[in-house]
């Protein structure tokens, strides 16, 4: 791999800012009174938790498109990358935004489906940049297991 020149660190904060873009897509669309009033499972972890998770995850996920990019360029794994970018930057706007749990669990399993074609992918590549996938492929399980749970709950 190569070492931190002004290129690779560029590249990098590129790959951080483009990961970053998928929350924004969810900005207008805040939790507020209507997924406060909906019935949830005693195990939903607590709202302050959601966005340092994401952090961490987000950061993770650069890393690893970054490091499979220094490897094989804009190939078919940063291809996958993106359109699970798109699928996860898609969710929160569906949940939140048009109050639609059975939609977004759908959604959600394509988001999956995607993280798995990914990860394998990039572990191809290298296989660090695809265990830096492993914890989101395993928070979107739980995050799948949660927003089917709150959609049956209110269905």
């Amino acid at each position: 791999m190569d070492g931190m020149n002004s290129k690779s660190t560029l590249a990098l904060i590129g790959f951080i800012g483009l990961t970053f873009l998928a929350p924004l897509a969810g900005a207008g669309s805040p939790p507020g009174d209507w997924y406060r009033g909906l019935a949830k499972p005693e195990w939903t972890p607590p709202g302050w938790l959601f966005g340092p998770a994401w952090t961490v995850l987000y950061l993770l996920m650069a890393t690893a498109a970054w490091r499979v990019w220094q490897r094989v360029g804009w190939t078919l794994p940063l291809r996958c990358w993106l359109i699970q970018l798109a699928l996860n930057a898609a969710w929160t706007p569906l949940f939140f935004g048009l109050k639609q749990p059975g939609w977004a669990f759908g959604e959600i399993v394509l988001l999956w489906l995607a993280i798995a074609v990914t990860l394998r992918q990039f572990f191809m590549v290298e296989r660090w940049a695809g265990g830096l996938l492993v914890p989101y492929l395993l928070w979107v399980t739980f995050a799948s297991a949660l927003n089917f749970a709150i959609w049956r709950m209110n269905s």
